[in-house]
């Protein structure tokens, strides 16, 4: 008797081996150079040799399970899942009965006898954990307290689609063989500024893996949950890691200057509180040269952005890379989507640019404190 297929899950990036990372996003490019055309006006699809995206979700439903707000998230699960020739069905905490009268172990068999994925957005981490103990069919986290794996992958495609911006002086961008394949990264020293919620935590497991340094500033009371810097010791990532609570050093020779919000979901209470402890760590262009960051240093933010956060001449100039970041939301969960809910598979090695045989493979590129924070992304 053949033994029962594993069903794969993906709470975090810190799951992935690089180069599964590495064949996602360049899934996510290759998925986005072909299903642009066909949103195009009408008319604009007549080009010859088009062929639809990997239709792995046809006939089938993903249950979006949302039990806190979303604009990218929701947006990105939605649109994608149609391109894939699937549904997205929407469940916000007060479409169903979890919580109220049903169990998470009940509510993922019911919801995994009737759907072929689960896209989960909740509060606390173990309530995404319980999920996946006991759903028969994949989830994926679409935000929990600990981790946010969807919006990294959209700022890791972001940074390898402009990275002409991090060549140095005389440098030419690579040839590549095919519009389909990803642009190469070259190494980014990487700023955080701000408190270490969910949005951090993947970043930390993340990029110094991809070969990238990662310079954090934040209050000592505001540092990594115990849970997490677990993985990134695990991970051996804490080697490619410096903290400190001084904005300044954090941006120092930085490429790329990221924050996110400090008022999370659920931390409305400390609000006064948080306001005091991040004096200081608003991105502004007078805090990144006076701090010596590279000077065509870009900046990226998940959204929603508060003025506090980063200042309107960095948010809406020449910098910012926000816009472009949030489209990519839309690709990244497109390729997690295929590749996890329609293909069951997120192994390092796979399909051919877009599924299409006639195009040349995937290229491989280069390779504390107990506070819970609750992200509003």
């Amino acid at each position: 008797m053949a033994a029962a297929r594993v069903v794969p899950h993906l709470m975090t990036l810190a799951d992935l081996s690089p180069a599964q990372i590495n064949r996602l996003l360049a899934h996510s490019y290759a998925l986005k150079q072909q299903s642009l055309p066909w949103l195009d006006p009408q008319g604009a699809q007549r080009k010859k040799g088009l062929r639809l995206p990997p239709q792995s979700l046809f006939n089938k439903t993903i249950a979006l399970l949302f039990s806190k707000r979303s604009t990218r998230t929701r947006l990105a699960a939605e649109t994608s899942s149609v391109l894939l020739g699937g549904r997205a069905l929407f469940l916000g905490r007060d479409d169903i009965q979890l919580g109220v009268n049903e169990s998470p172990r009940d509510t993922a068999r019911v919801i995994g006898g009737m759907c072929q994925g689960i896209f989960a957005r909740v509060g606390e981490h173990e309530e995404i954990e319980e999920l996946a103990k006991h759903s028969p069919v994949p989830v994926l986290n679409a935000l929990s307290s600990y981790w946010h794996p969807t919006q990294i992958l959209a700022d890791l495609l972001t940074l390898h689609e402009h990275s002409h911006l991090f060549l140095k002086a005389g440098e030419a961008p690579k040839e590549l063989a095919s519009s389909d394949i990803l642009p190469p990264l070259s190494p980014l020293t990487v700023a955080y500024v701000g408190d270490s919620a969910n949005v951090l935590h993947d970043m930390l497991v993340t990029y110094p893996r991809l070969g990238h340094k990662l310079q954090v500033a934040s209050p000592e009371k505001y540092r990594a949950p115990t849970a997490v810097w677990d993985r990134v010791v695990e991970l051996e990532c804490d080697k490619g890691i410096m903290w400190t609570a001084d904005p300044k050093e954090a941006v120092h020779n930085a490429d790329v200057v990221i924050t996110d919000t400090w008022i999370s979901m659920g931390q409305e209470a400390e609000k006064a509180e948080r306001l005091a402890a991040f004096e200081g760590y608003q991105v502004t262009e007078q805090l990144c040269k006076e701090g010596g960051a590279n000077p065509n240093w870009q900046f990226l933010h998940c959204l929603p952005r508060k003025p506090h956060e980063v200042d309107d001449e960095v948010f809406f100039g020449p910098r910012s890379l926000v816009y472009p970041e949030a489209d990519n939301r839309k690709w990244t969960i497109m390729a997690l989507f295929d590749l996890l809910f329609g293909k069951w598979d997120l192994s390092a090695e796979g399909a051919t640019a877009a599924d299409r045989p006639d195009k040349p493979k995937y290229q491989k590129h280069n390779k504390h404190n107990k506070n819970k924070n609750h992200n509003s992304h």
